[in-house]
């Protein structure tokens, strides 16, 4: 299993509904979440295999800014 993160906008719950149609549809990941709580709103993947940019296109056309961090 892979693991990245990413550096978001992405700060509050309706935040958080708002991307997830978008996130469900991309095959490969497993879990998702992000912490709302830190400053710079990290979006966490575990993914069975590396859909990276799937992602970043998914939160983008959700309407936020993404950046991978690790």
């Amino acid at each position: 299993m892979k693991h990245a993160t990413f550096k978001t906008n992405i700060n509050c719950g309706s935040c958080v509904k708002a991307v997830t149609p978008r996130l469900q549809k991309v095959e490969g990941i497993v879990r998702w979440e992000v912490d709302t709580a830190r400053s710079d709103k990290v979006l966490s993947v575990d993914m069975d295999e590396d859909v990276t940019p799937e992602i970043l296109d998914a939160v983008r056309k959700s309407g936020f800014d993404i950046q991978q961090i690790a």
